[in-house]
């Protein structure tokens, strides 16, 4: 007799980001189809998915001509390397329209497979930048608390969660971190947001000096902080950064993989929140996750830097096997004009609105509520123990993961997000409002249950 698919995978498959031993006992809900906002496992069981996946599959799942495309793209050329000058159609289209939508005067763009082998690939780019300009000891990253990068060596390092350092031997010496733009946990005092952005740009200006500013090659952000807790900037905080940065010649990395291409309302987060940045990382939702891609668009200014390193160093030696695969151009090329031609950054911005006013209404008042926050086609509600005084339960994610499971009981997929007791919400951009009165309604009758099974309330 064959196996269920779930006893296969709980015995040959190492899943990520997973505690492996309640996996050997409990096995994986495997999803085998979706459509839209809604993913069904092998159980005939539907789910709406709050989280698009993880925060990338923007226009839905089963999109037919999506589909169409990379059939016809496989069939043309499913592949060839773009090593030694090589190139394919899709990529080098993908390239131009990429430079045309990013903010500032962008210049080339460079393709990896991953928003975590685009910010290693961003690192090795800086430090490539600072050698052609004859300054060696420029090297260090300076990334925030509560900031996730993703999870190769260097960018696990730039993340600012303790669980991707504990166990790995991280962060590596030459990342330093400076507080997230909190107001919940980092803004103790209760300043105003405009004292609070001073504070935090004194703080990054102080580590920058401590340091020593010839030391200090970038700084690294997020837009809105994802996995971090769906943490939104205060207003002015980017403008108040970027000065520092210019003073002391610091290049800044936007981090756009989940802000780009419309969940803030605008093509991305840079221009959501005035950042103006030196570099870009772009990831999944540039193919709505249709096919693994993700690029480095770097600017004027540090392409001509690059560029002229090949006077001394000759090829430039990075770049991976699948770097500008032509399928995943493909993807990209599609999934940005059906976004462009269905109106769906605007639909994110109208759904967003739509979403955070829920959340609000729906959460206001509830003594396990610490805060409900968002931005865009982004939300996240954060608990805590007791709300006056403020104070997180003890250990963190005792709350939010029994949410999450009475959740998915309930037929609604979020997530609880690491370093705080808070659940993520970033559906499709296609989601109905109906769709998102079911997500929100569905968690707070998860939160309402969790809390009188734990006796929790007041």
């Amino acid at each position: 007799m064959s196996m269920a698919i779930e006893d296969i995978d709980r015995k040959f498959f190492f899943h990520p980001f997973t505690n492996t031993r309640t996996h050997e006992k409990t096995g994986p809900l495997t999803m085998v189809t979706g459509s839209g906002s809604t993913i069904v496992d092998t159980q005939g069981r539907s789910y709406l998915d709050a989280m698009a996946g993880l925060w990338c599959v923007n226009i839905g799942y089963g999109n037919i001509e999506m589909a169409e495309v990379l059939r016809r793209q496989a069939e043309k050329l499913a592949y060839y390397h773009t090593f030694a000058s090589m190139g394919n159609e899709p990529v080098a289209e993908l390239a131009e329209r990429l430079v045309t939508m990013a903010p500032g005067p962008m210049s080339k763009v460079f393709f990896g497979n991953s928003g975590s082998d685009a910010n290693d690939s961003q690192v090795k780019m800086v430090w490539y930048y600072n050698n052609v300009l004859g300054r060696p000891q420029k090297k260090k990253i300076i990334a925030r608390s509560r900031g996730y990068h993703g999870v190769t060596v260097m960018s696990a390092s730039l993340c600012g969660l303790p669980g991707m350092h504990k166990a790995f031997d991280l962060p590596l010496p030459m990342v330093k971190h400076v507080r997230a733009p909190h107001r919940l946990w980092e803004n103790a005092s209760g300043l105003s947001d405009e004292e609070f952005v001073a504070a935090l740009a004194d703080d990054l200006e102080q580590t920058i000096l401590a340091e020593g500013p010839e030391t200090v090659a970038a700084f690294i952000a997020e837009p809105i902080q994802a996995a971090g807790g769906v943490i939104v900037p205060p207003a002015g905080y980017f403008p108040a950064i970027q000065e520092v940065l210019r003073r002391y010649d610091v290049l800044l990395i936007a981090d756009e993989v989940v802000c780009g291409f419309g969940r803030t309302g605008n093509a991305f987060g840079s221009n959501t929140f005035d950042i103006e940045p030196d570099m870009m990382t772009v990831a999944k939702g540039i193919t709505s996750a249709y096919m693994p891609l993700s690029a480095c668009i770097v600017s004027e200014k540090v392409w001509d830097v690059l560029r002229s390193g090949s006077d001394t160093y000759g090829v430039f030696q990075h770049g991976y096997t699948y770097s500008a695969h032509p399928l995943a151009a493909a993807a990209a090329l599609a999934n940005l004009s059906i976004i462009e031609r269905d109106g769906l950054t605007q639909q994110a911005k109208s759904r967003g609105d739509y979403l955070n006013g829920r959340l609000r209404a729906v959460f206001a008042g509830h003594p396990m509520v610490a805060e409900v926050r968002g931005f865009g086609l982004l939300g996240a509600v954060e608990f805590a123990s007791s709300t006056s005084p403020l104070t997180p339960f003890d250990p963190i994610g005792s709350f939010s993961t029994p949410v999450v499971a009475r959740m998915r009981e309930l037929g609604i997929i979020s997530r609880a997000l690491p370093n705080a007791d808070s659940i993520a919400f970033s559906p499709p951009f296609v989601v109905t409002e109906a769709e998102i009165d079911s997500m929100v309604e569905g968690a707070r009758q998860a939160v309402d249950d969790v809390t009188a099974a734990l006796n929790l309330a007041s």
